[in-house]
This record gives structure tokens, C-alpha cells and sequence, in this order.
């Protein structure tokens, strides 16, 4: 296991708040690459996509990540955004930078979290909900969360570990994820 740590993983997978939980648990770091790209360009991800369009967000997230990846802390777990991994060669560049954790739901349950965490905040979900067929919002947001899940998940299932969420959908969710990944680091770097 090389570091730093990078989540992926879809929309409202929970990728800061497992990241949050994660970096308290092990005492490290935690950098939320979103957070990061609007301290070094002025602008939230959903502003810069409206503005400048998907491919120049992109091309800057890449390099956000990149810039990153040269500070000399190790300790570090970062939360990317869910597209991130599925962008020209960024998975193959996370496997040489860290080690990558994907935070695997089903789609159903994606799409209940997207719901509780706030569509309007997510211009790709809501793009995408307004474009999907469907008799209401939630079966359009998962005929979406459908195609757009198995676009990427060839990109997400070549992460590192692949941590599987619980069944149940609970407010303990993210806990257990962040329980899950913090035995597999202590476990590597006990040896």
C-alpha cells in the first residue's frame, strides 16, 4: 500500500464525509480535492462547470490533483470527485500516486442519498435528472444514476480496494465505511 489515500466512488457515495471520519480515526490529514479546486481557482466545481463547461473542469481538476500529490505530506486522505477517476488517464495516475478505495452502493441507494444530500447542489445530477426518462423525479434520478453508474464503473473498479456498503441504508453508513478502510490501513502498516 503506497500513500496518500484517494476515495472514489459516485455522487453522494460519501467520499468527504467517510474521508473526514477516516483522516480523525487515523489521526491524518484530509483534503477534499473539490475544496482544494475552489481555493486555487475562486470557484466551487459547480460554478466552474456552468461557467467554463465539463472538459476545461476537468483538464483543471487534473492538474489540482496533481499539484497536490508534490506536497511533501504523506498521511493524507483525499476525497476526489466522482467523475475524477473516469477523466483521460486519472485512474492510472491515482494507482502511481496512493492507493485508491472505491465506495461501492447500488444505484437505488445512490440515488436515496442523492436525494438526502441535495440534487440541486450537483449540476451533473441535475442535468442528468432532468434529461433521464421517468414517471417522477426519483425513478428519473435512477434511470440516471443507472447509465451513468455503468459508464463508470469499469474506472471505479480498478481502484485499490473496493469497499461495498452496507445493505441497509442507516445514518451510520459513512461510520461503518470509514471502519471498514481504517482496519485495511492499520492492518497494512502494522506489518
Amino acid at each position: 500500500m503506497e500513500l496518500p489515500v484517494y476515495l472514489i466512488g459516485y455522487m453522494a457515495s460519501g467520499k468527504t464525509t467517510v474521508g473526514k471520519l477516516l483522516a480523525e480515526k487515523l489521526g491524518w490529514a484530509f483534503v477534499d480535492i473539490d475544496d482544494a479546486f475552489e481555493e486555487l481557482y475562486g470557484y466551487t466545481t459547480g460554478e466552474y462547470i456552468t461557467k467554463y463547461g465539463l472538459e476545461a473542469f476537468r483538464k483543471k481538476e487534473k492538474n489540482c490533483v496533481e499539484m497536490l500529490s508534490e506536497l511533501p505530506v504523506q498521511k493524507v486522505i483525499y476525497a476526489t470527485g466522482g467523475g475524477y477517476p473516469c477523466w483521460e488517464d486519472n485512474m492510472d495516475c491515482l494507482k502511481e500516486l496512493g492507493t485508491s478505495f472505491y465506495l461501492r452502493w447500488t444505484p437505488e441507494q445512490l440515488t436515496k442519498r442523492l436525494f438526502i444530500s441535495g440534487i440541486e447542489r450537483r449540476p451533473v445530477a441535475k442535468q442528468g435528472m432532468l434529461a433521464a426518462k421517468g414517471e417522477n423525479d426519483e425513478e428519473k434520478m435512477l434511470n440516471f444514476v443507472n447509465r451513468h453508474l455503468a459508464e463508470r464503473r469499469e474506472y471505479y473498479e480498478q481502484a485499490d480496494f473496493i469497499i461495498d456498503a452496507p445493505e441497509q441504508l442507516h445514518e451510520t453508513n459513512d461510520e461503518q465505511l470509514a471502519e471498514q478502510i481504517s482496519a485495511i490501513i492499520r492492518q497494512h502498516f502494522s506489518k
